[in-house]
């Protein structure tokens, strides 16, 4: 036997009519109120009118009342216990300080949450209450957890939390509530506030949030945010940096901000904070002077009290690619061989060719009878070339170009040049009977970027041109798809009358050389290259390479070994990636806090072909404290590609410098930049955000309260649990007691007697 008692009931009817007989004679009624209404309507009399209308009205009622058969139903019921969820952000944010000098905002949650352990114990006996930690995947956490645990995940996504926490109310027990503690710092969908979709999303949940925020807004900090560059610039031509310098506490003070480039500094900038909580936009502009990636930083100071210092500074890579080759060729004298060059040149689309050639020196006769008439030849204009433009030129060459004249001289710009070459730039000396020693002028500052020497009078005699056994690896002289078509191409090449007599620096590389003429007791080179500092010389020893295009049209069949020779090296002096037999690749060229670093490896061989199985290596090179962190090996595959994987770093900017070999064969060295952020979107701003936390509230049918201020745990809006029916159900009638049919009688009869008496009847 159920000893249960009942504990709710409802009005219930009892009548055994159905519901549609129940419908007709509730009509039948009302029409007979009706037309007794309508009976009366020229009563003069208006107390007689409303004393039949309330009679009849009455009467109807007390007859319905019958026809329904009213009753209550004891019932016996049980509410289900719905859930409650507590949501507490574990976002690398709530490491922040609460206040300054106070505990984590983590560590306030966590003593908020022991100290409402009685409230929350409270809300047990309806609910069932839930406590989770998002980062941004869900997760059980206690209150022990939330003081001693530091928050580590790099995304705040408060949304999908609340969807997460939201899917498990698809049974039985019903999301009935969430609370929510955060500081608001939301990196996802809610980034930009509870609007649009993400807004519809809230107020689509259905279910009360109450937001807690945590955290107050007066930090000190000094953050580097809202970089905005191109993802590549082209070299030599300008380029701008935007950064936004976000401080708090700092009202009225002025701020340093340094753009370097790999510890060398670019540019730099004073900014002044107007406000205690002030954003300043700071833009550097300036001008790479060489190709490649390169990793930038934009760095503020770390002033003491700060609530975070990691986000002082802020690093990005930058690909610096050309448009075109901007090549100056100067011009001892007018010959065959310029004018082949210049004509080869100035057809390349790639090439942006400034020329100058010396048609007069300042002691020749102009034979202008009148002096009074003006030339149309100009001199020629050496501080404005090689002082004031020479920074923009890729590369110079120096055809047959030497003179004593004072007037024509370069001595005094050689030491421009010979910096230009070791700071990035590219030289090109070709030989004549004006330089290399043969001619009176001394160049003894800018021969020293130069990979030969003058050792003597020229020899005139004609030669064919040699191809060194480095030449025929090399990309300046490979004029075939192989060594051995390169070395073919070379022999198919005519005689040449004449080679300057030079001799090869130490650490230079003869690519071509003579046959028979010895200096020294080697062979002399024809062509030779090297690199100086950071840039690179190329020296041709003749003035006739021109006699290598008269082969294009050979047989019929254009060879075009004189346009192949010039195009590949200018390629290599620019130092064109695809002209690399090792290429090294950052993937990613920007790395999150935390996350690896890997690189990717291209090794070929020296006729281009994928060097498969060589070995691979890799160091990570900390470009802050110039030294190696890190080394990866490995091997490549069929595609001569393989990847590598470094440990995540420390922040700072790396470079990544590749070698391989396959079996005794150096396959060369390759290198590559990669910035890892000293912080990720979640420590780079340390406010807390209660507009937004407010706007969850709102949308939700939520409240907003502030962690601080609450001692303990307020009422909070939660939906009731729902009722179950369970157990048993009593009808007891309410319809069948005597005296309701007096009532009814009474009504009846009382209304006949008035309308007697009124004279109705």
């Amino acid at each position: 036997m159920n000893s249960q008692p009942f504990n709710a009931w409802k009005l219930v009817t009892l009548s055994p009519l159905p519901v549609w007989a129940l419908v007709l004679l509730g009509v039948g009624l009302v029409l007979g109120i009706g037309l007794a209404a309508w009976g009366v309507r020229r009563e003069p009399s208006r107390g007689r009118k409303v004393v039949l209308w309330v009679l009849r009205v009455a009467a109807g009622v007390a007859a319905l009342f019958f026809l329904l058969e009213p009753g209550i139903r004891h019932l016996q019921v049980a509410r289900m216990k719905n859930r409650v969820a507590v949501l507490v952000d574990r976002s690398a944010s709530m490491s922040f300080p609460g206040e300054p000098g106070g505990p984590t905002r983590s560590a306030q949650v966590g003593e908020f949450l022991e100290k409402s352990a009685p409230a929350l114990a409270a809300l047990q006996d309806r609910f069932t209450v839930e406590m989770y930690g998002f980062d941004p995947e869900l997760g059980p956490v206690t209150t022990a957890t939330l003081q001693n645990e530091p928050p580590r995940s790099g995304t705040t996504d408060i949304l999908a939390a609340l969807r997460s926490v939201s899917a498990g109310s698809q049974g039985s027990r019903k999301l009935s509530g969430v609370l929510l503690f955060s500081d608001g710092a939301d990196n996802a969908e809610l980034a930009g506030g509870a609007v649009g979709k993400a807004r519809a999303a809230l107020a689509d949940m259905n279910v009360p949030v109450s937001t807690f925020l945590v955290g107050k807004e007066a930090l000190k900090d000094l953050a580097v945010e809202g970089l905005k560059v191109d993802d590549f610039a082209f070299v030599r031509n300008s380029l701008t940096v935007e950064v936004e310098i976000h401080g708090r506490g700092f009202s009225g003070k002025d701020i340093p901000v340094v753009l370097s480039q790999e510890g060398k500094t670019v540019a730099s900038k004073t900014v002044r904070m107007g406000s205690p909580d002030d954003v300043q936009p700071v833009a550097f502009t300036f001008t790479p002077d060489q190709t490649g990636r390169f990793v930038y930083t934009v760095t503020v100071p770390t002033f003491p009290d700060e609530a975070v210092s990691d986000n002082n500074s802020r690093s990005f890579t930058l690909k610096v690619i050309r448009d075109r080759v901007r090549v100056l060729l100067v011009v001892g004298r007018p010959s065959w061989d310029e004018r082949f060059l210049r004509g080869l040149l100035r057809q390349d689309a790639n090439v942006d060719l400034v020329s100058f050639y010396i048609l007069r020196t300042m002691s020749d006769d102009p034979g202008v009878v009148s002096q009074e008439r003006e030339l149309s030849l100009i001199p020629f204009p050496m501080e404005e070339i090689f002082d004031t433009k020479l920074h923009t030129f890729d590369v110079v060459i120096f055809q047959n170009f030497g003179y004593a004249d004072p007037q024509l001289s370069i001595a005094e710009y050689e030491r421009n040049l010979e910096q230009y070459v070791f700071k990035g730039g590219a030289l090109v000396m070709i030989g004549g009977d004006s330089v290399l020693g043969e001619g009176r002028a001394v160049m003894p500052t800018l021969m020293q970027a130069l990979p030969v020497e003058a050792a003597g009078p020229a020899n005139v005699e004609p030669f064919k041109a040699r191809l060194t056994p480095e030449g025929a690896r090399h990309p300046v002289t490979a004029l075939g798809t192989g060594v051995s078509s390169t070395e073919s191409a070379w022999a198919e090449l005519p005689s040449i009358p004449g080679i300057n007599s030079t001799r090869a620096r130490p650490g230079a590389t003869v690519l071509v050389d003579h046959p028979f003429h010895l200096v020294d007791g080697k062979n002399a080179p024809l062509v030779a290259v090297w690199d100086y500092g950071r840039g690179r010389a190329l020296t041709l020893a003749t003035d006739a390479s021109w006699y290598w295009a008269f082969t294009s049209h050979k047989e019929g069949s254009p060879n075009r070994t004189y346009d192949r020779f010039w195009s590949n090296a200018l390629r290599w002096l620019v130092r064109d990636p695809d002209l690399t037999t090792l290429k090294v690749t950052a993937d990613p060229p920007s790395v999150e806090p935390g996350k690896p670093v890997g690189v990717v490896v291209s090794a070929r061989t020296a006729d281009y072909q994928a060097a498969q199985d060589a070995q691979v290596r890799v160091e990570l090179f900390s470009v802050a404290t110039q030294k190696p962190v890190a080394v990866q090996t490995g091997t490549t595959g069929p595609d001569g590609v393989v990847r590598l994987e470094f440990p995540p770093p420390a922040p700072g900017p790396y470079k990544l410098l590749g070698s391989a070999k396959r079996g005794e064969t150096d396959l060369g060295q390759g290198e590559d930049a990669v910035a890892v952020r000293a912080v990720g979107p979640e420590l780079s701003d340390a406010s807390v955000r209660p507009e937004l936390m407010a706007q969850i509230a709102k949308v939700t049918g939520g409240k907003a309260y502030r962690l601080q201020e609450q001692s303990a745990l307020p009422e909070v809006p939660l939906l009731d649990p729902p009722v179950v029916e369970v157990g048993r159900a009593k009808d007891q009638p309410l319809w069948d007691r005597w005296y309701y049919l007096v009532v009814l009688v009474a009504l009846l009869g009382a209304e006949w007697f008035c309308r007697r008496r009124f004279g109705y009847v």
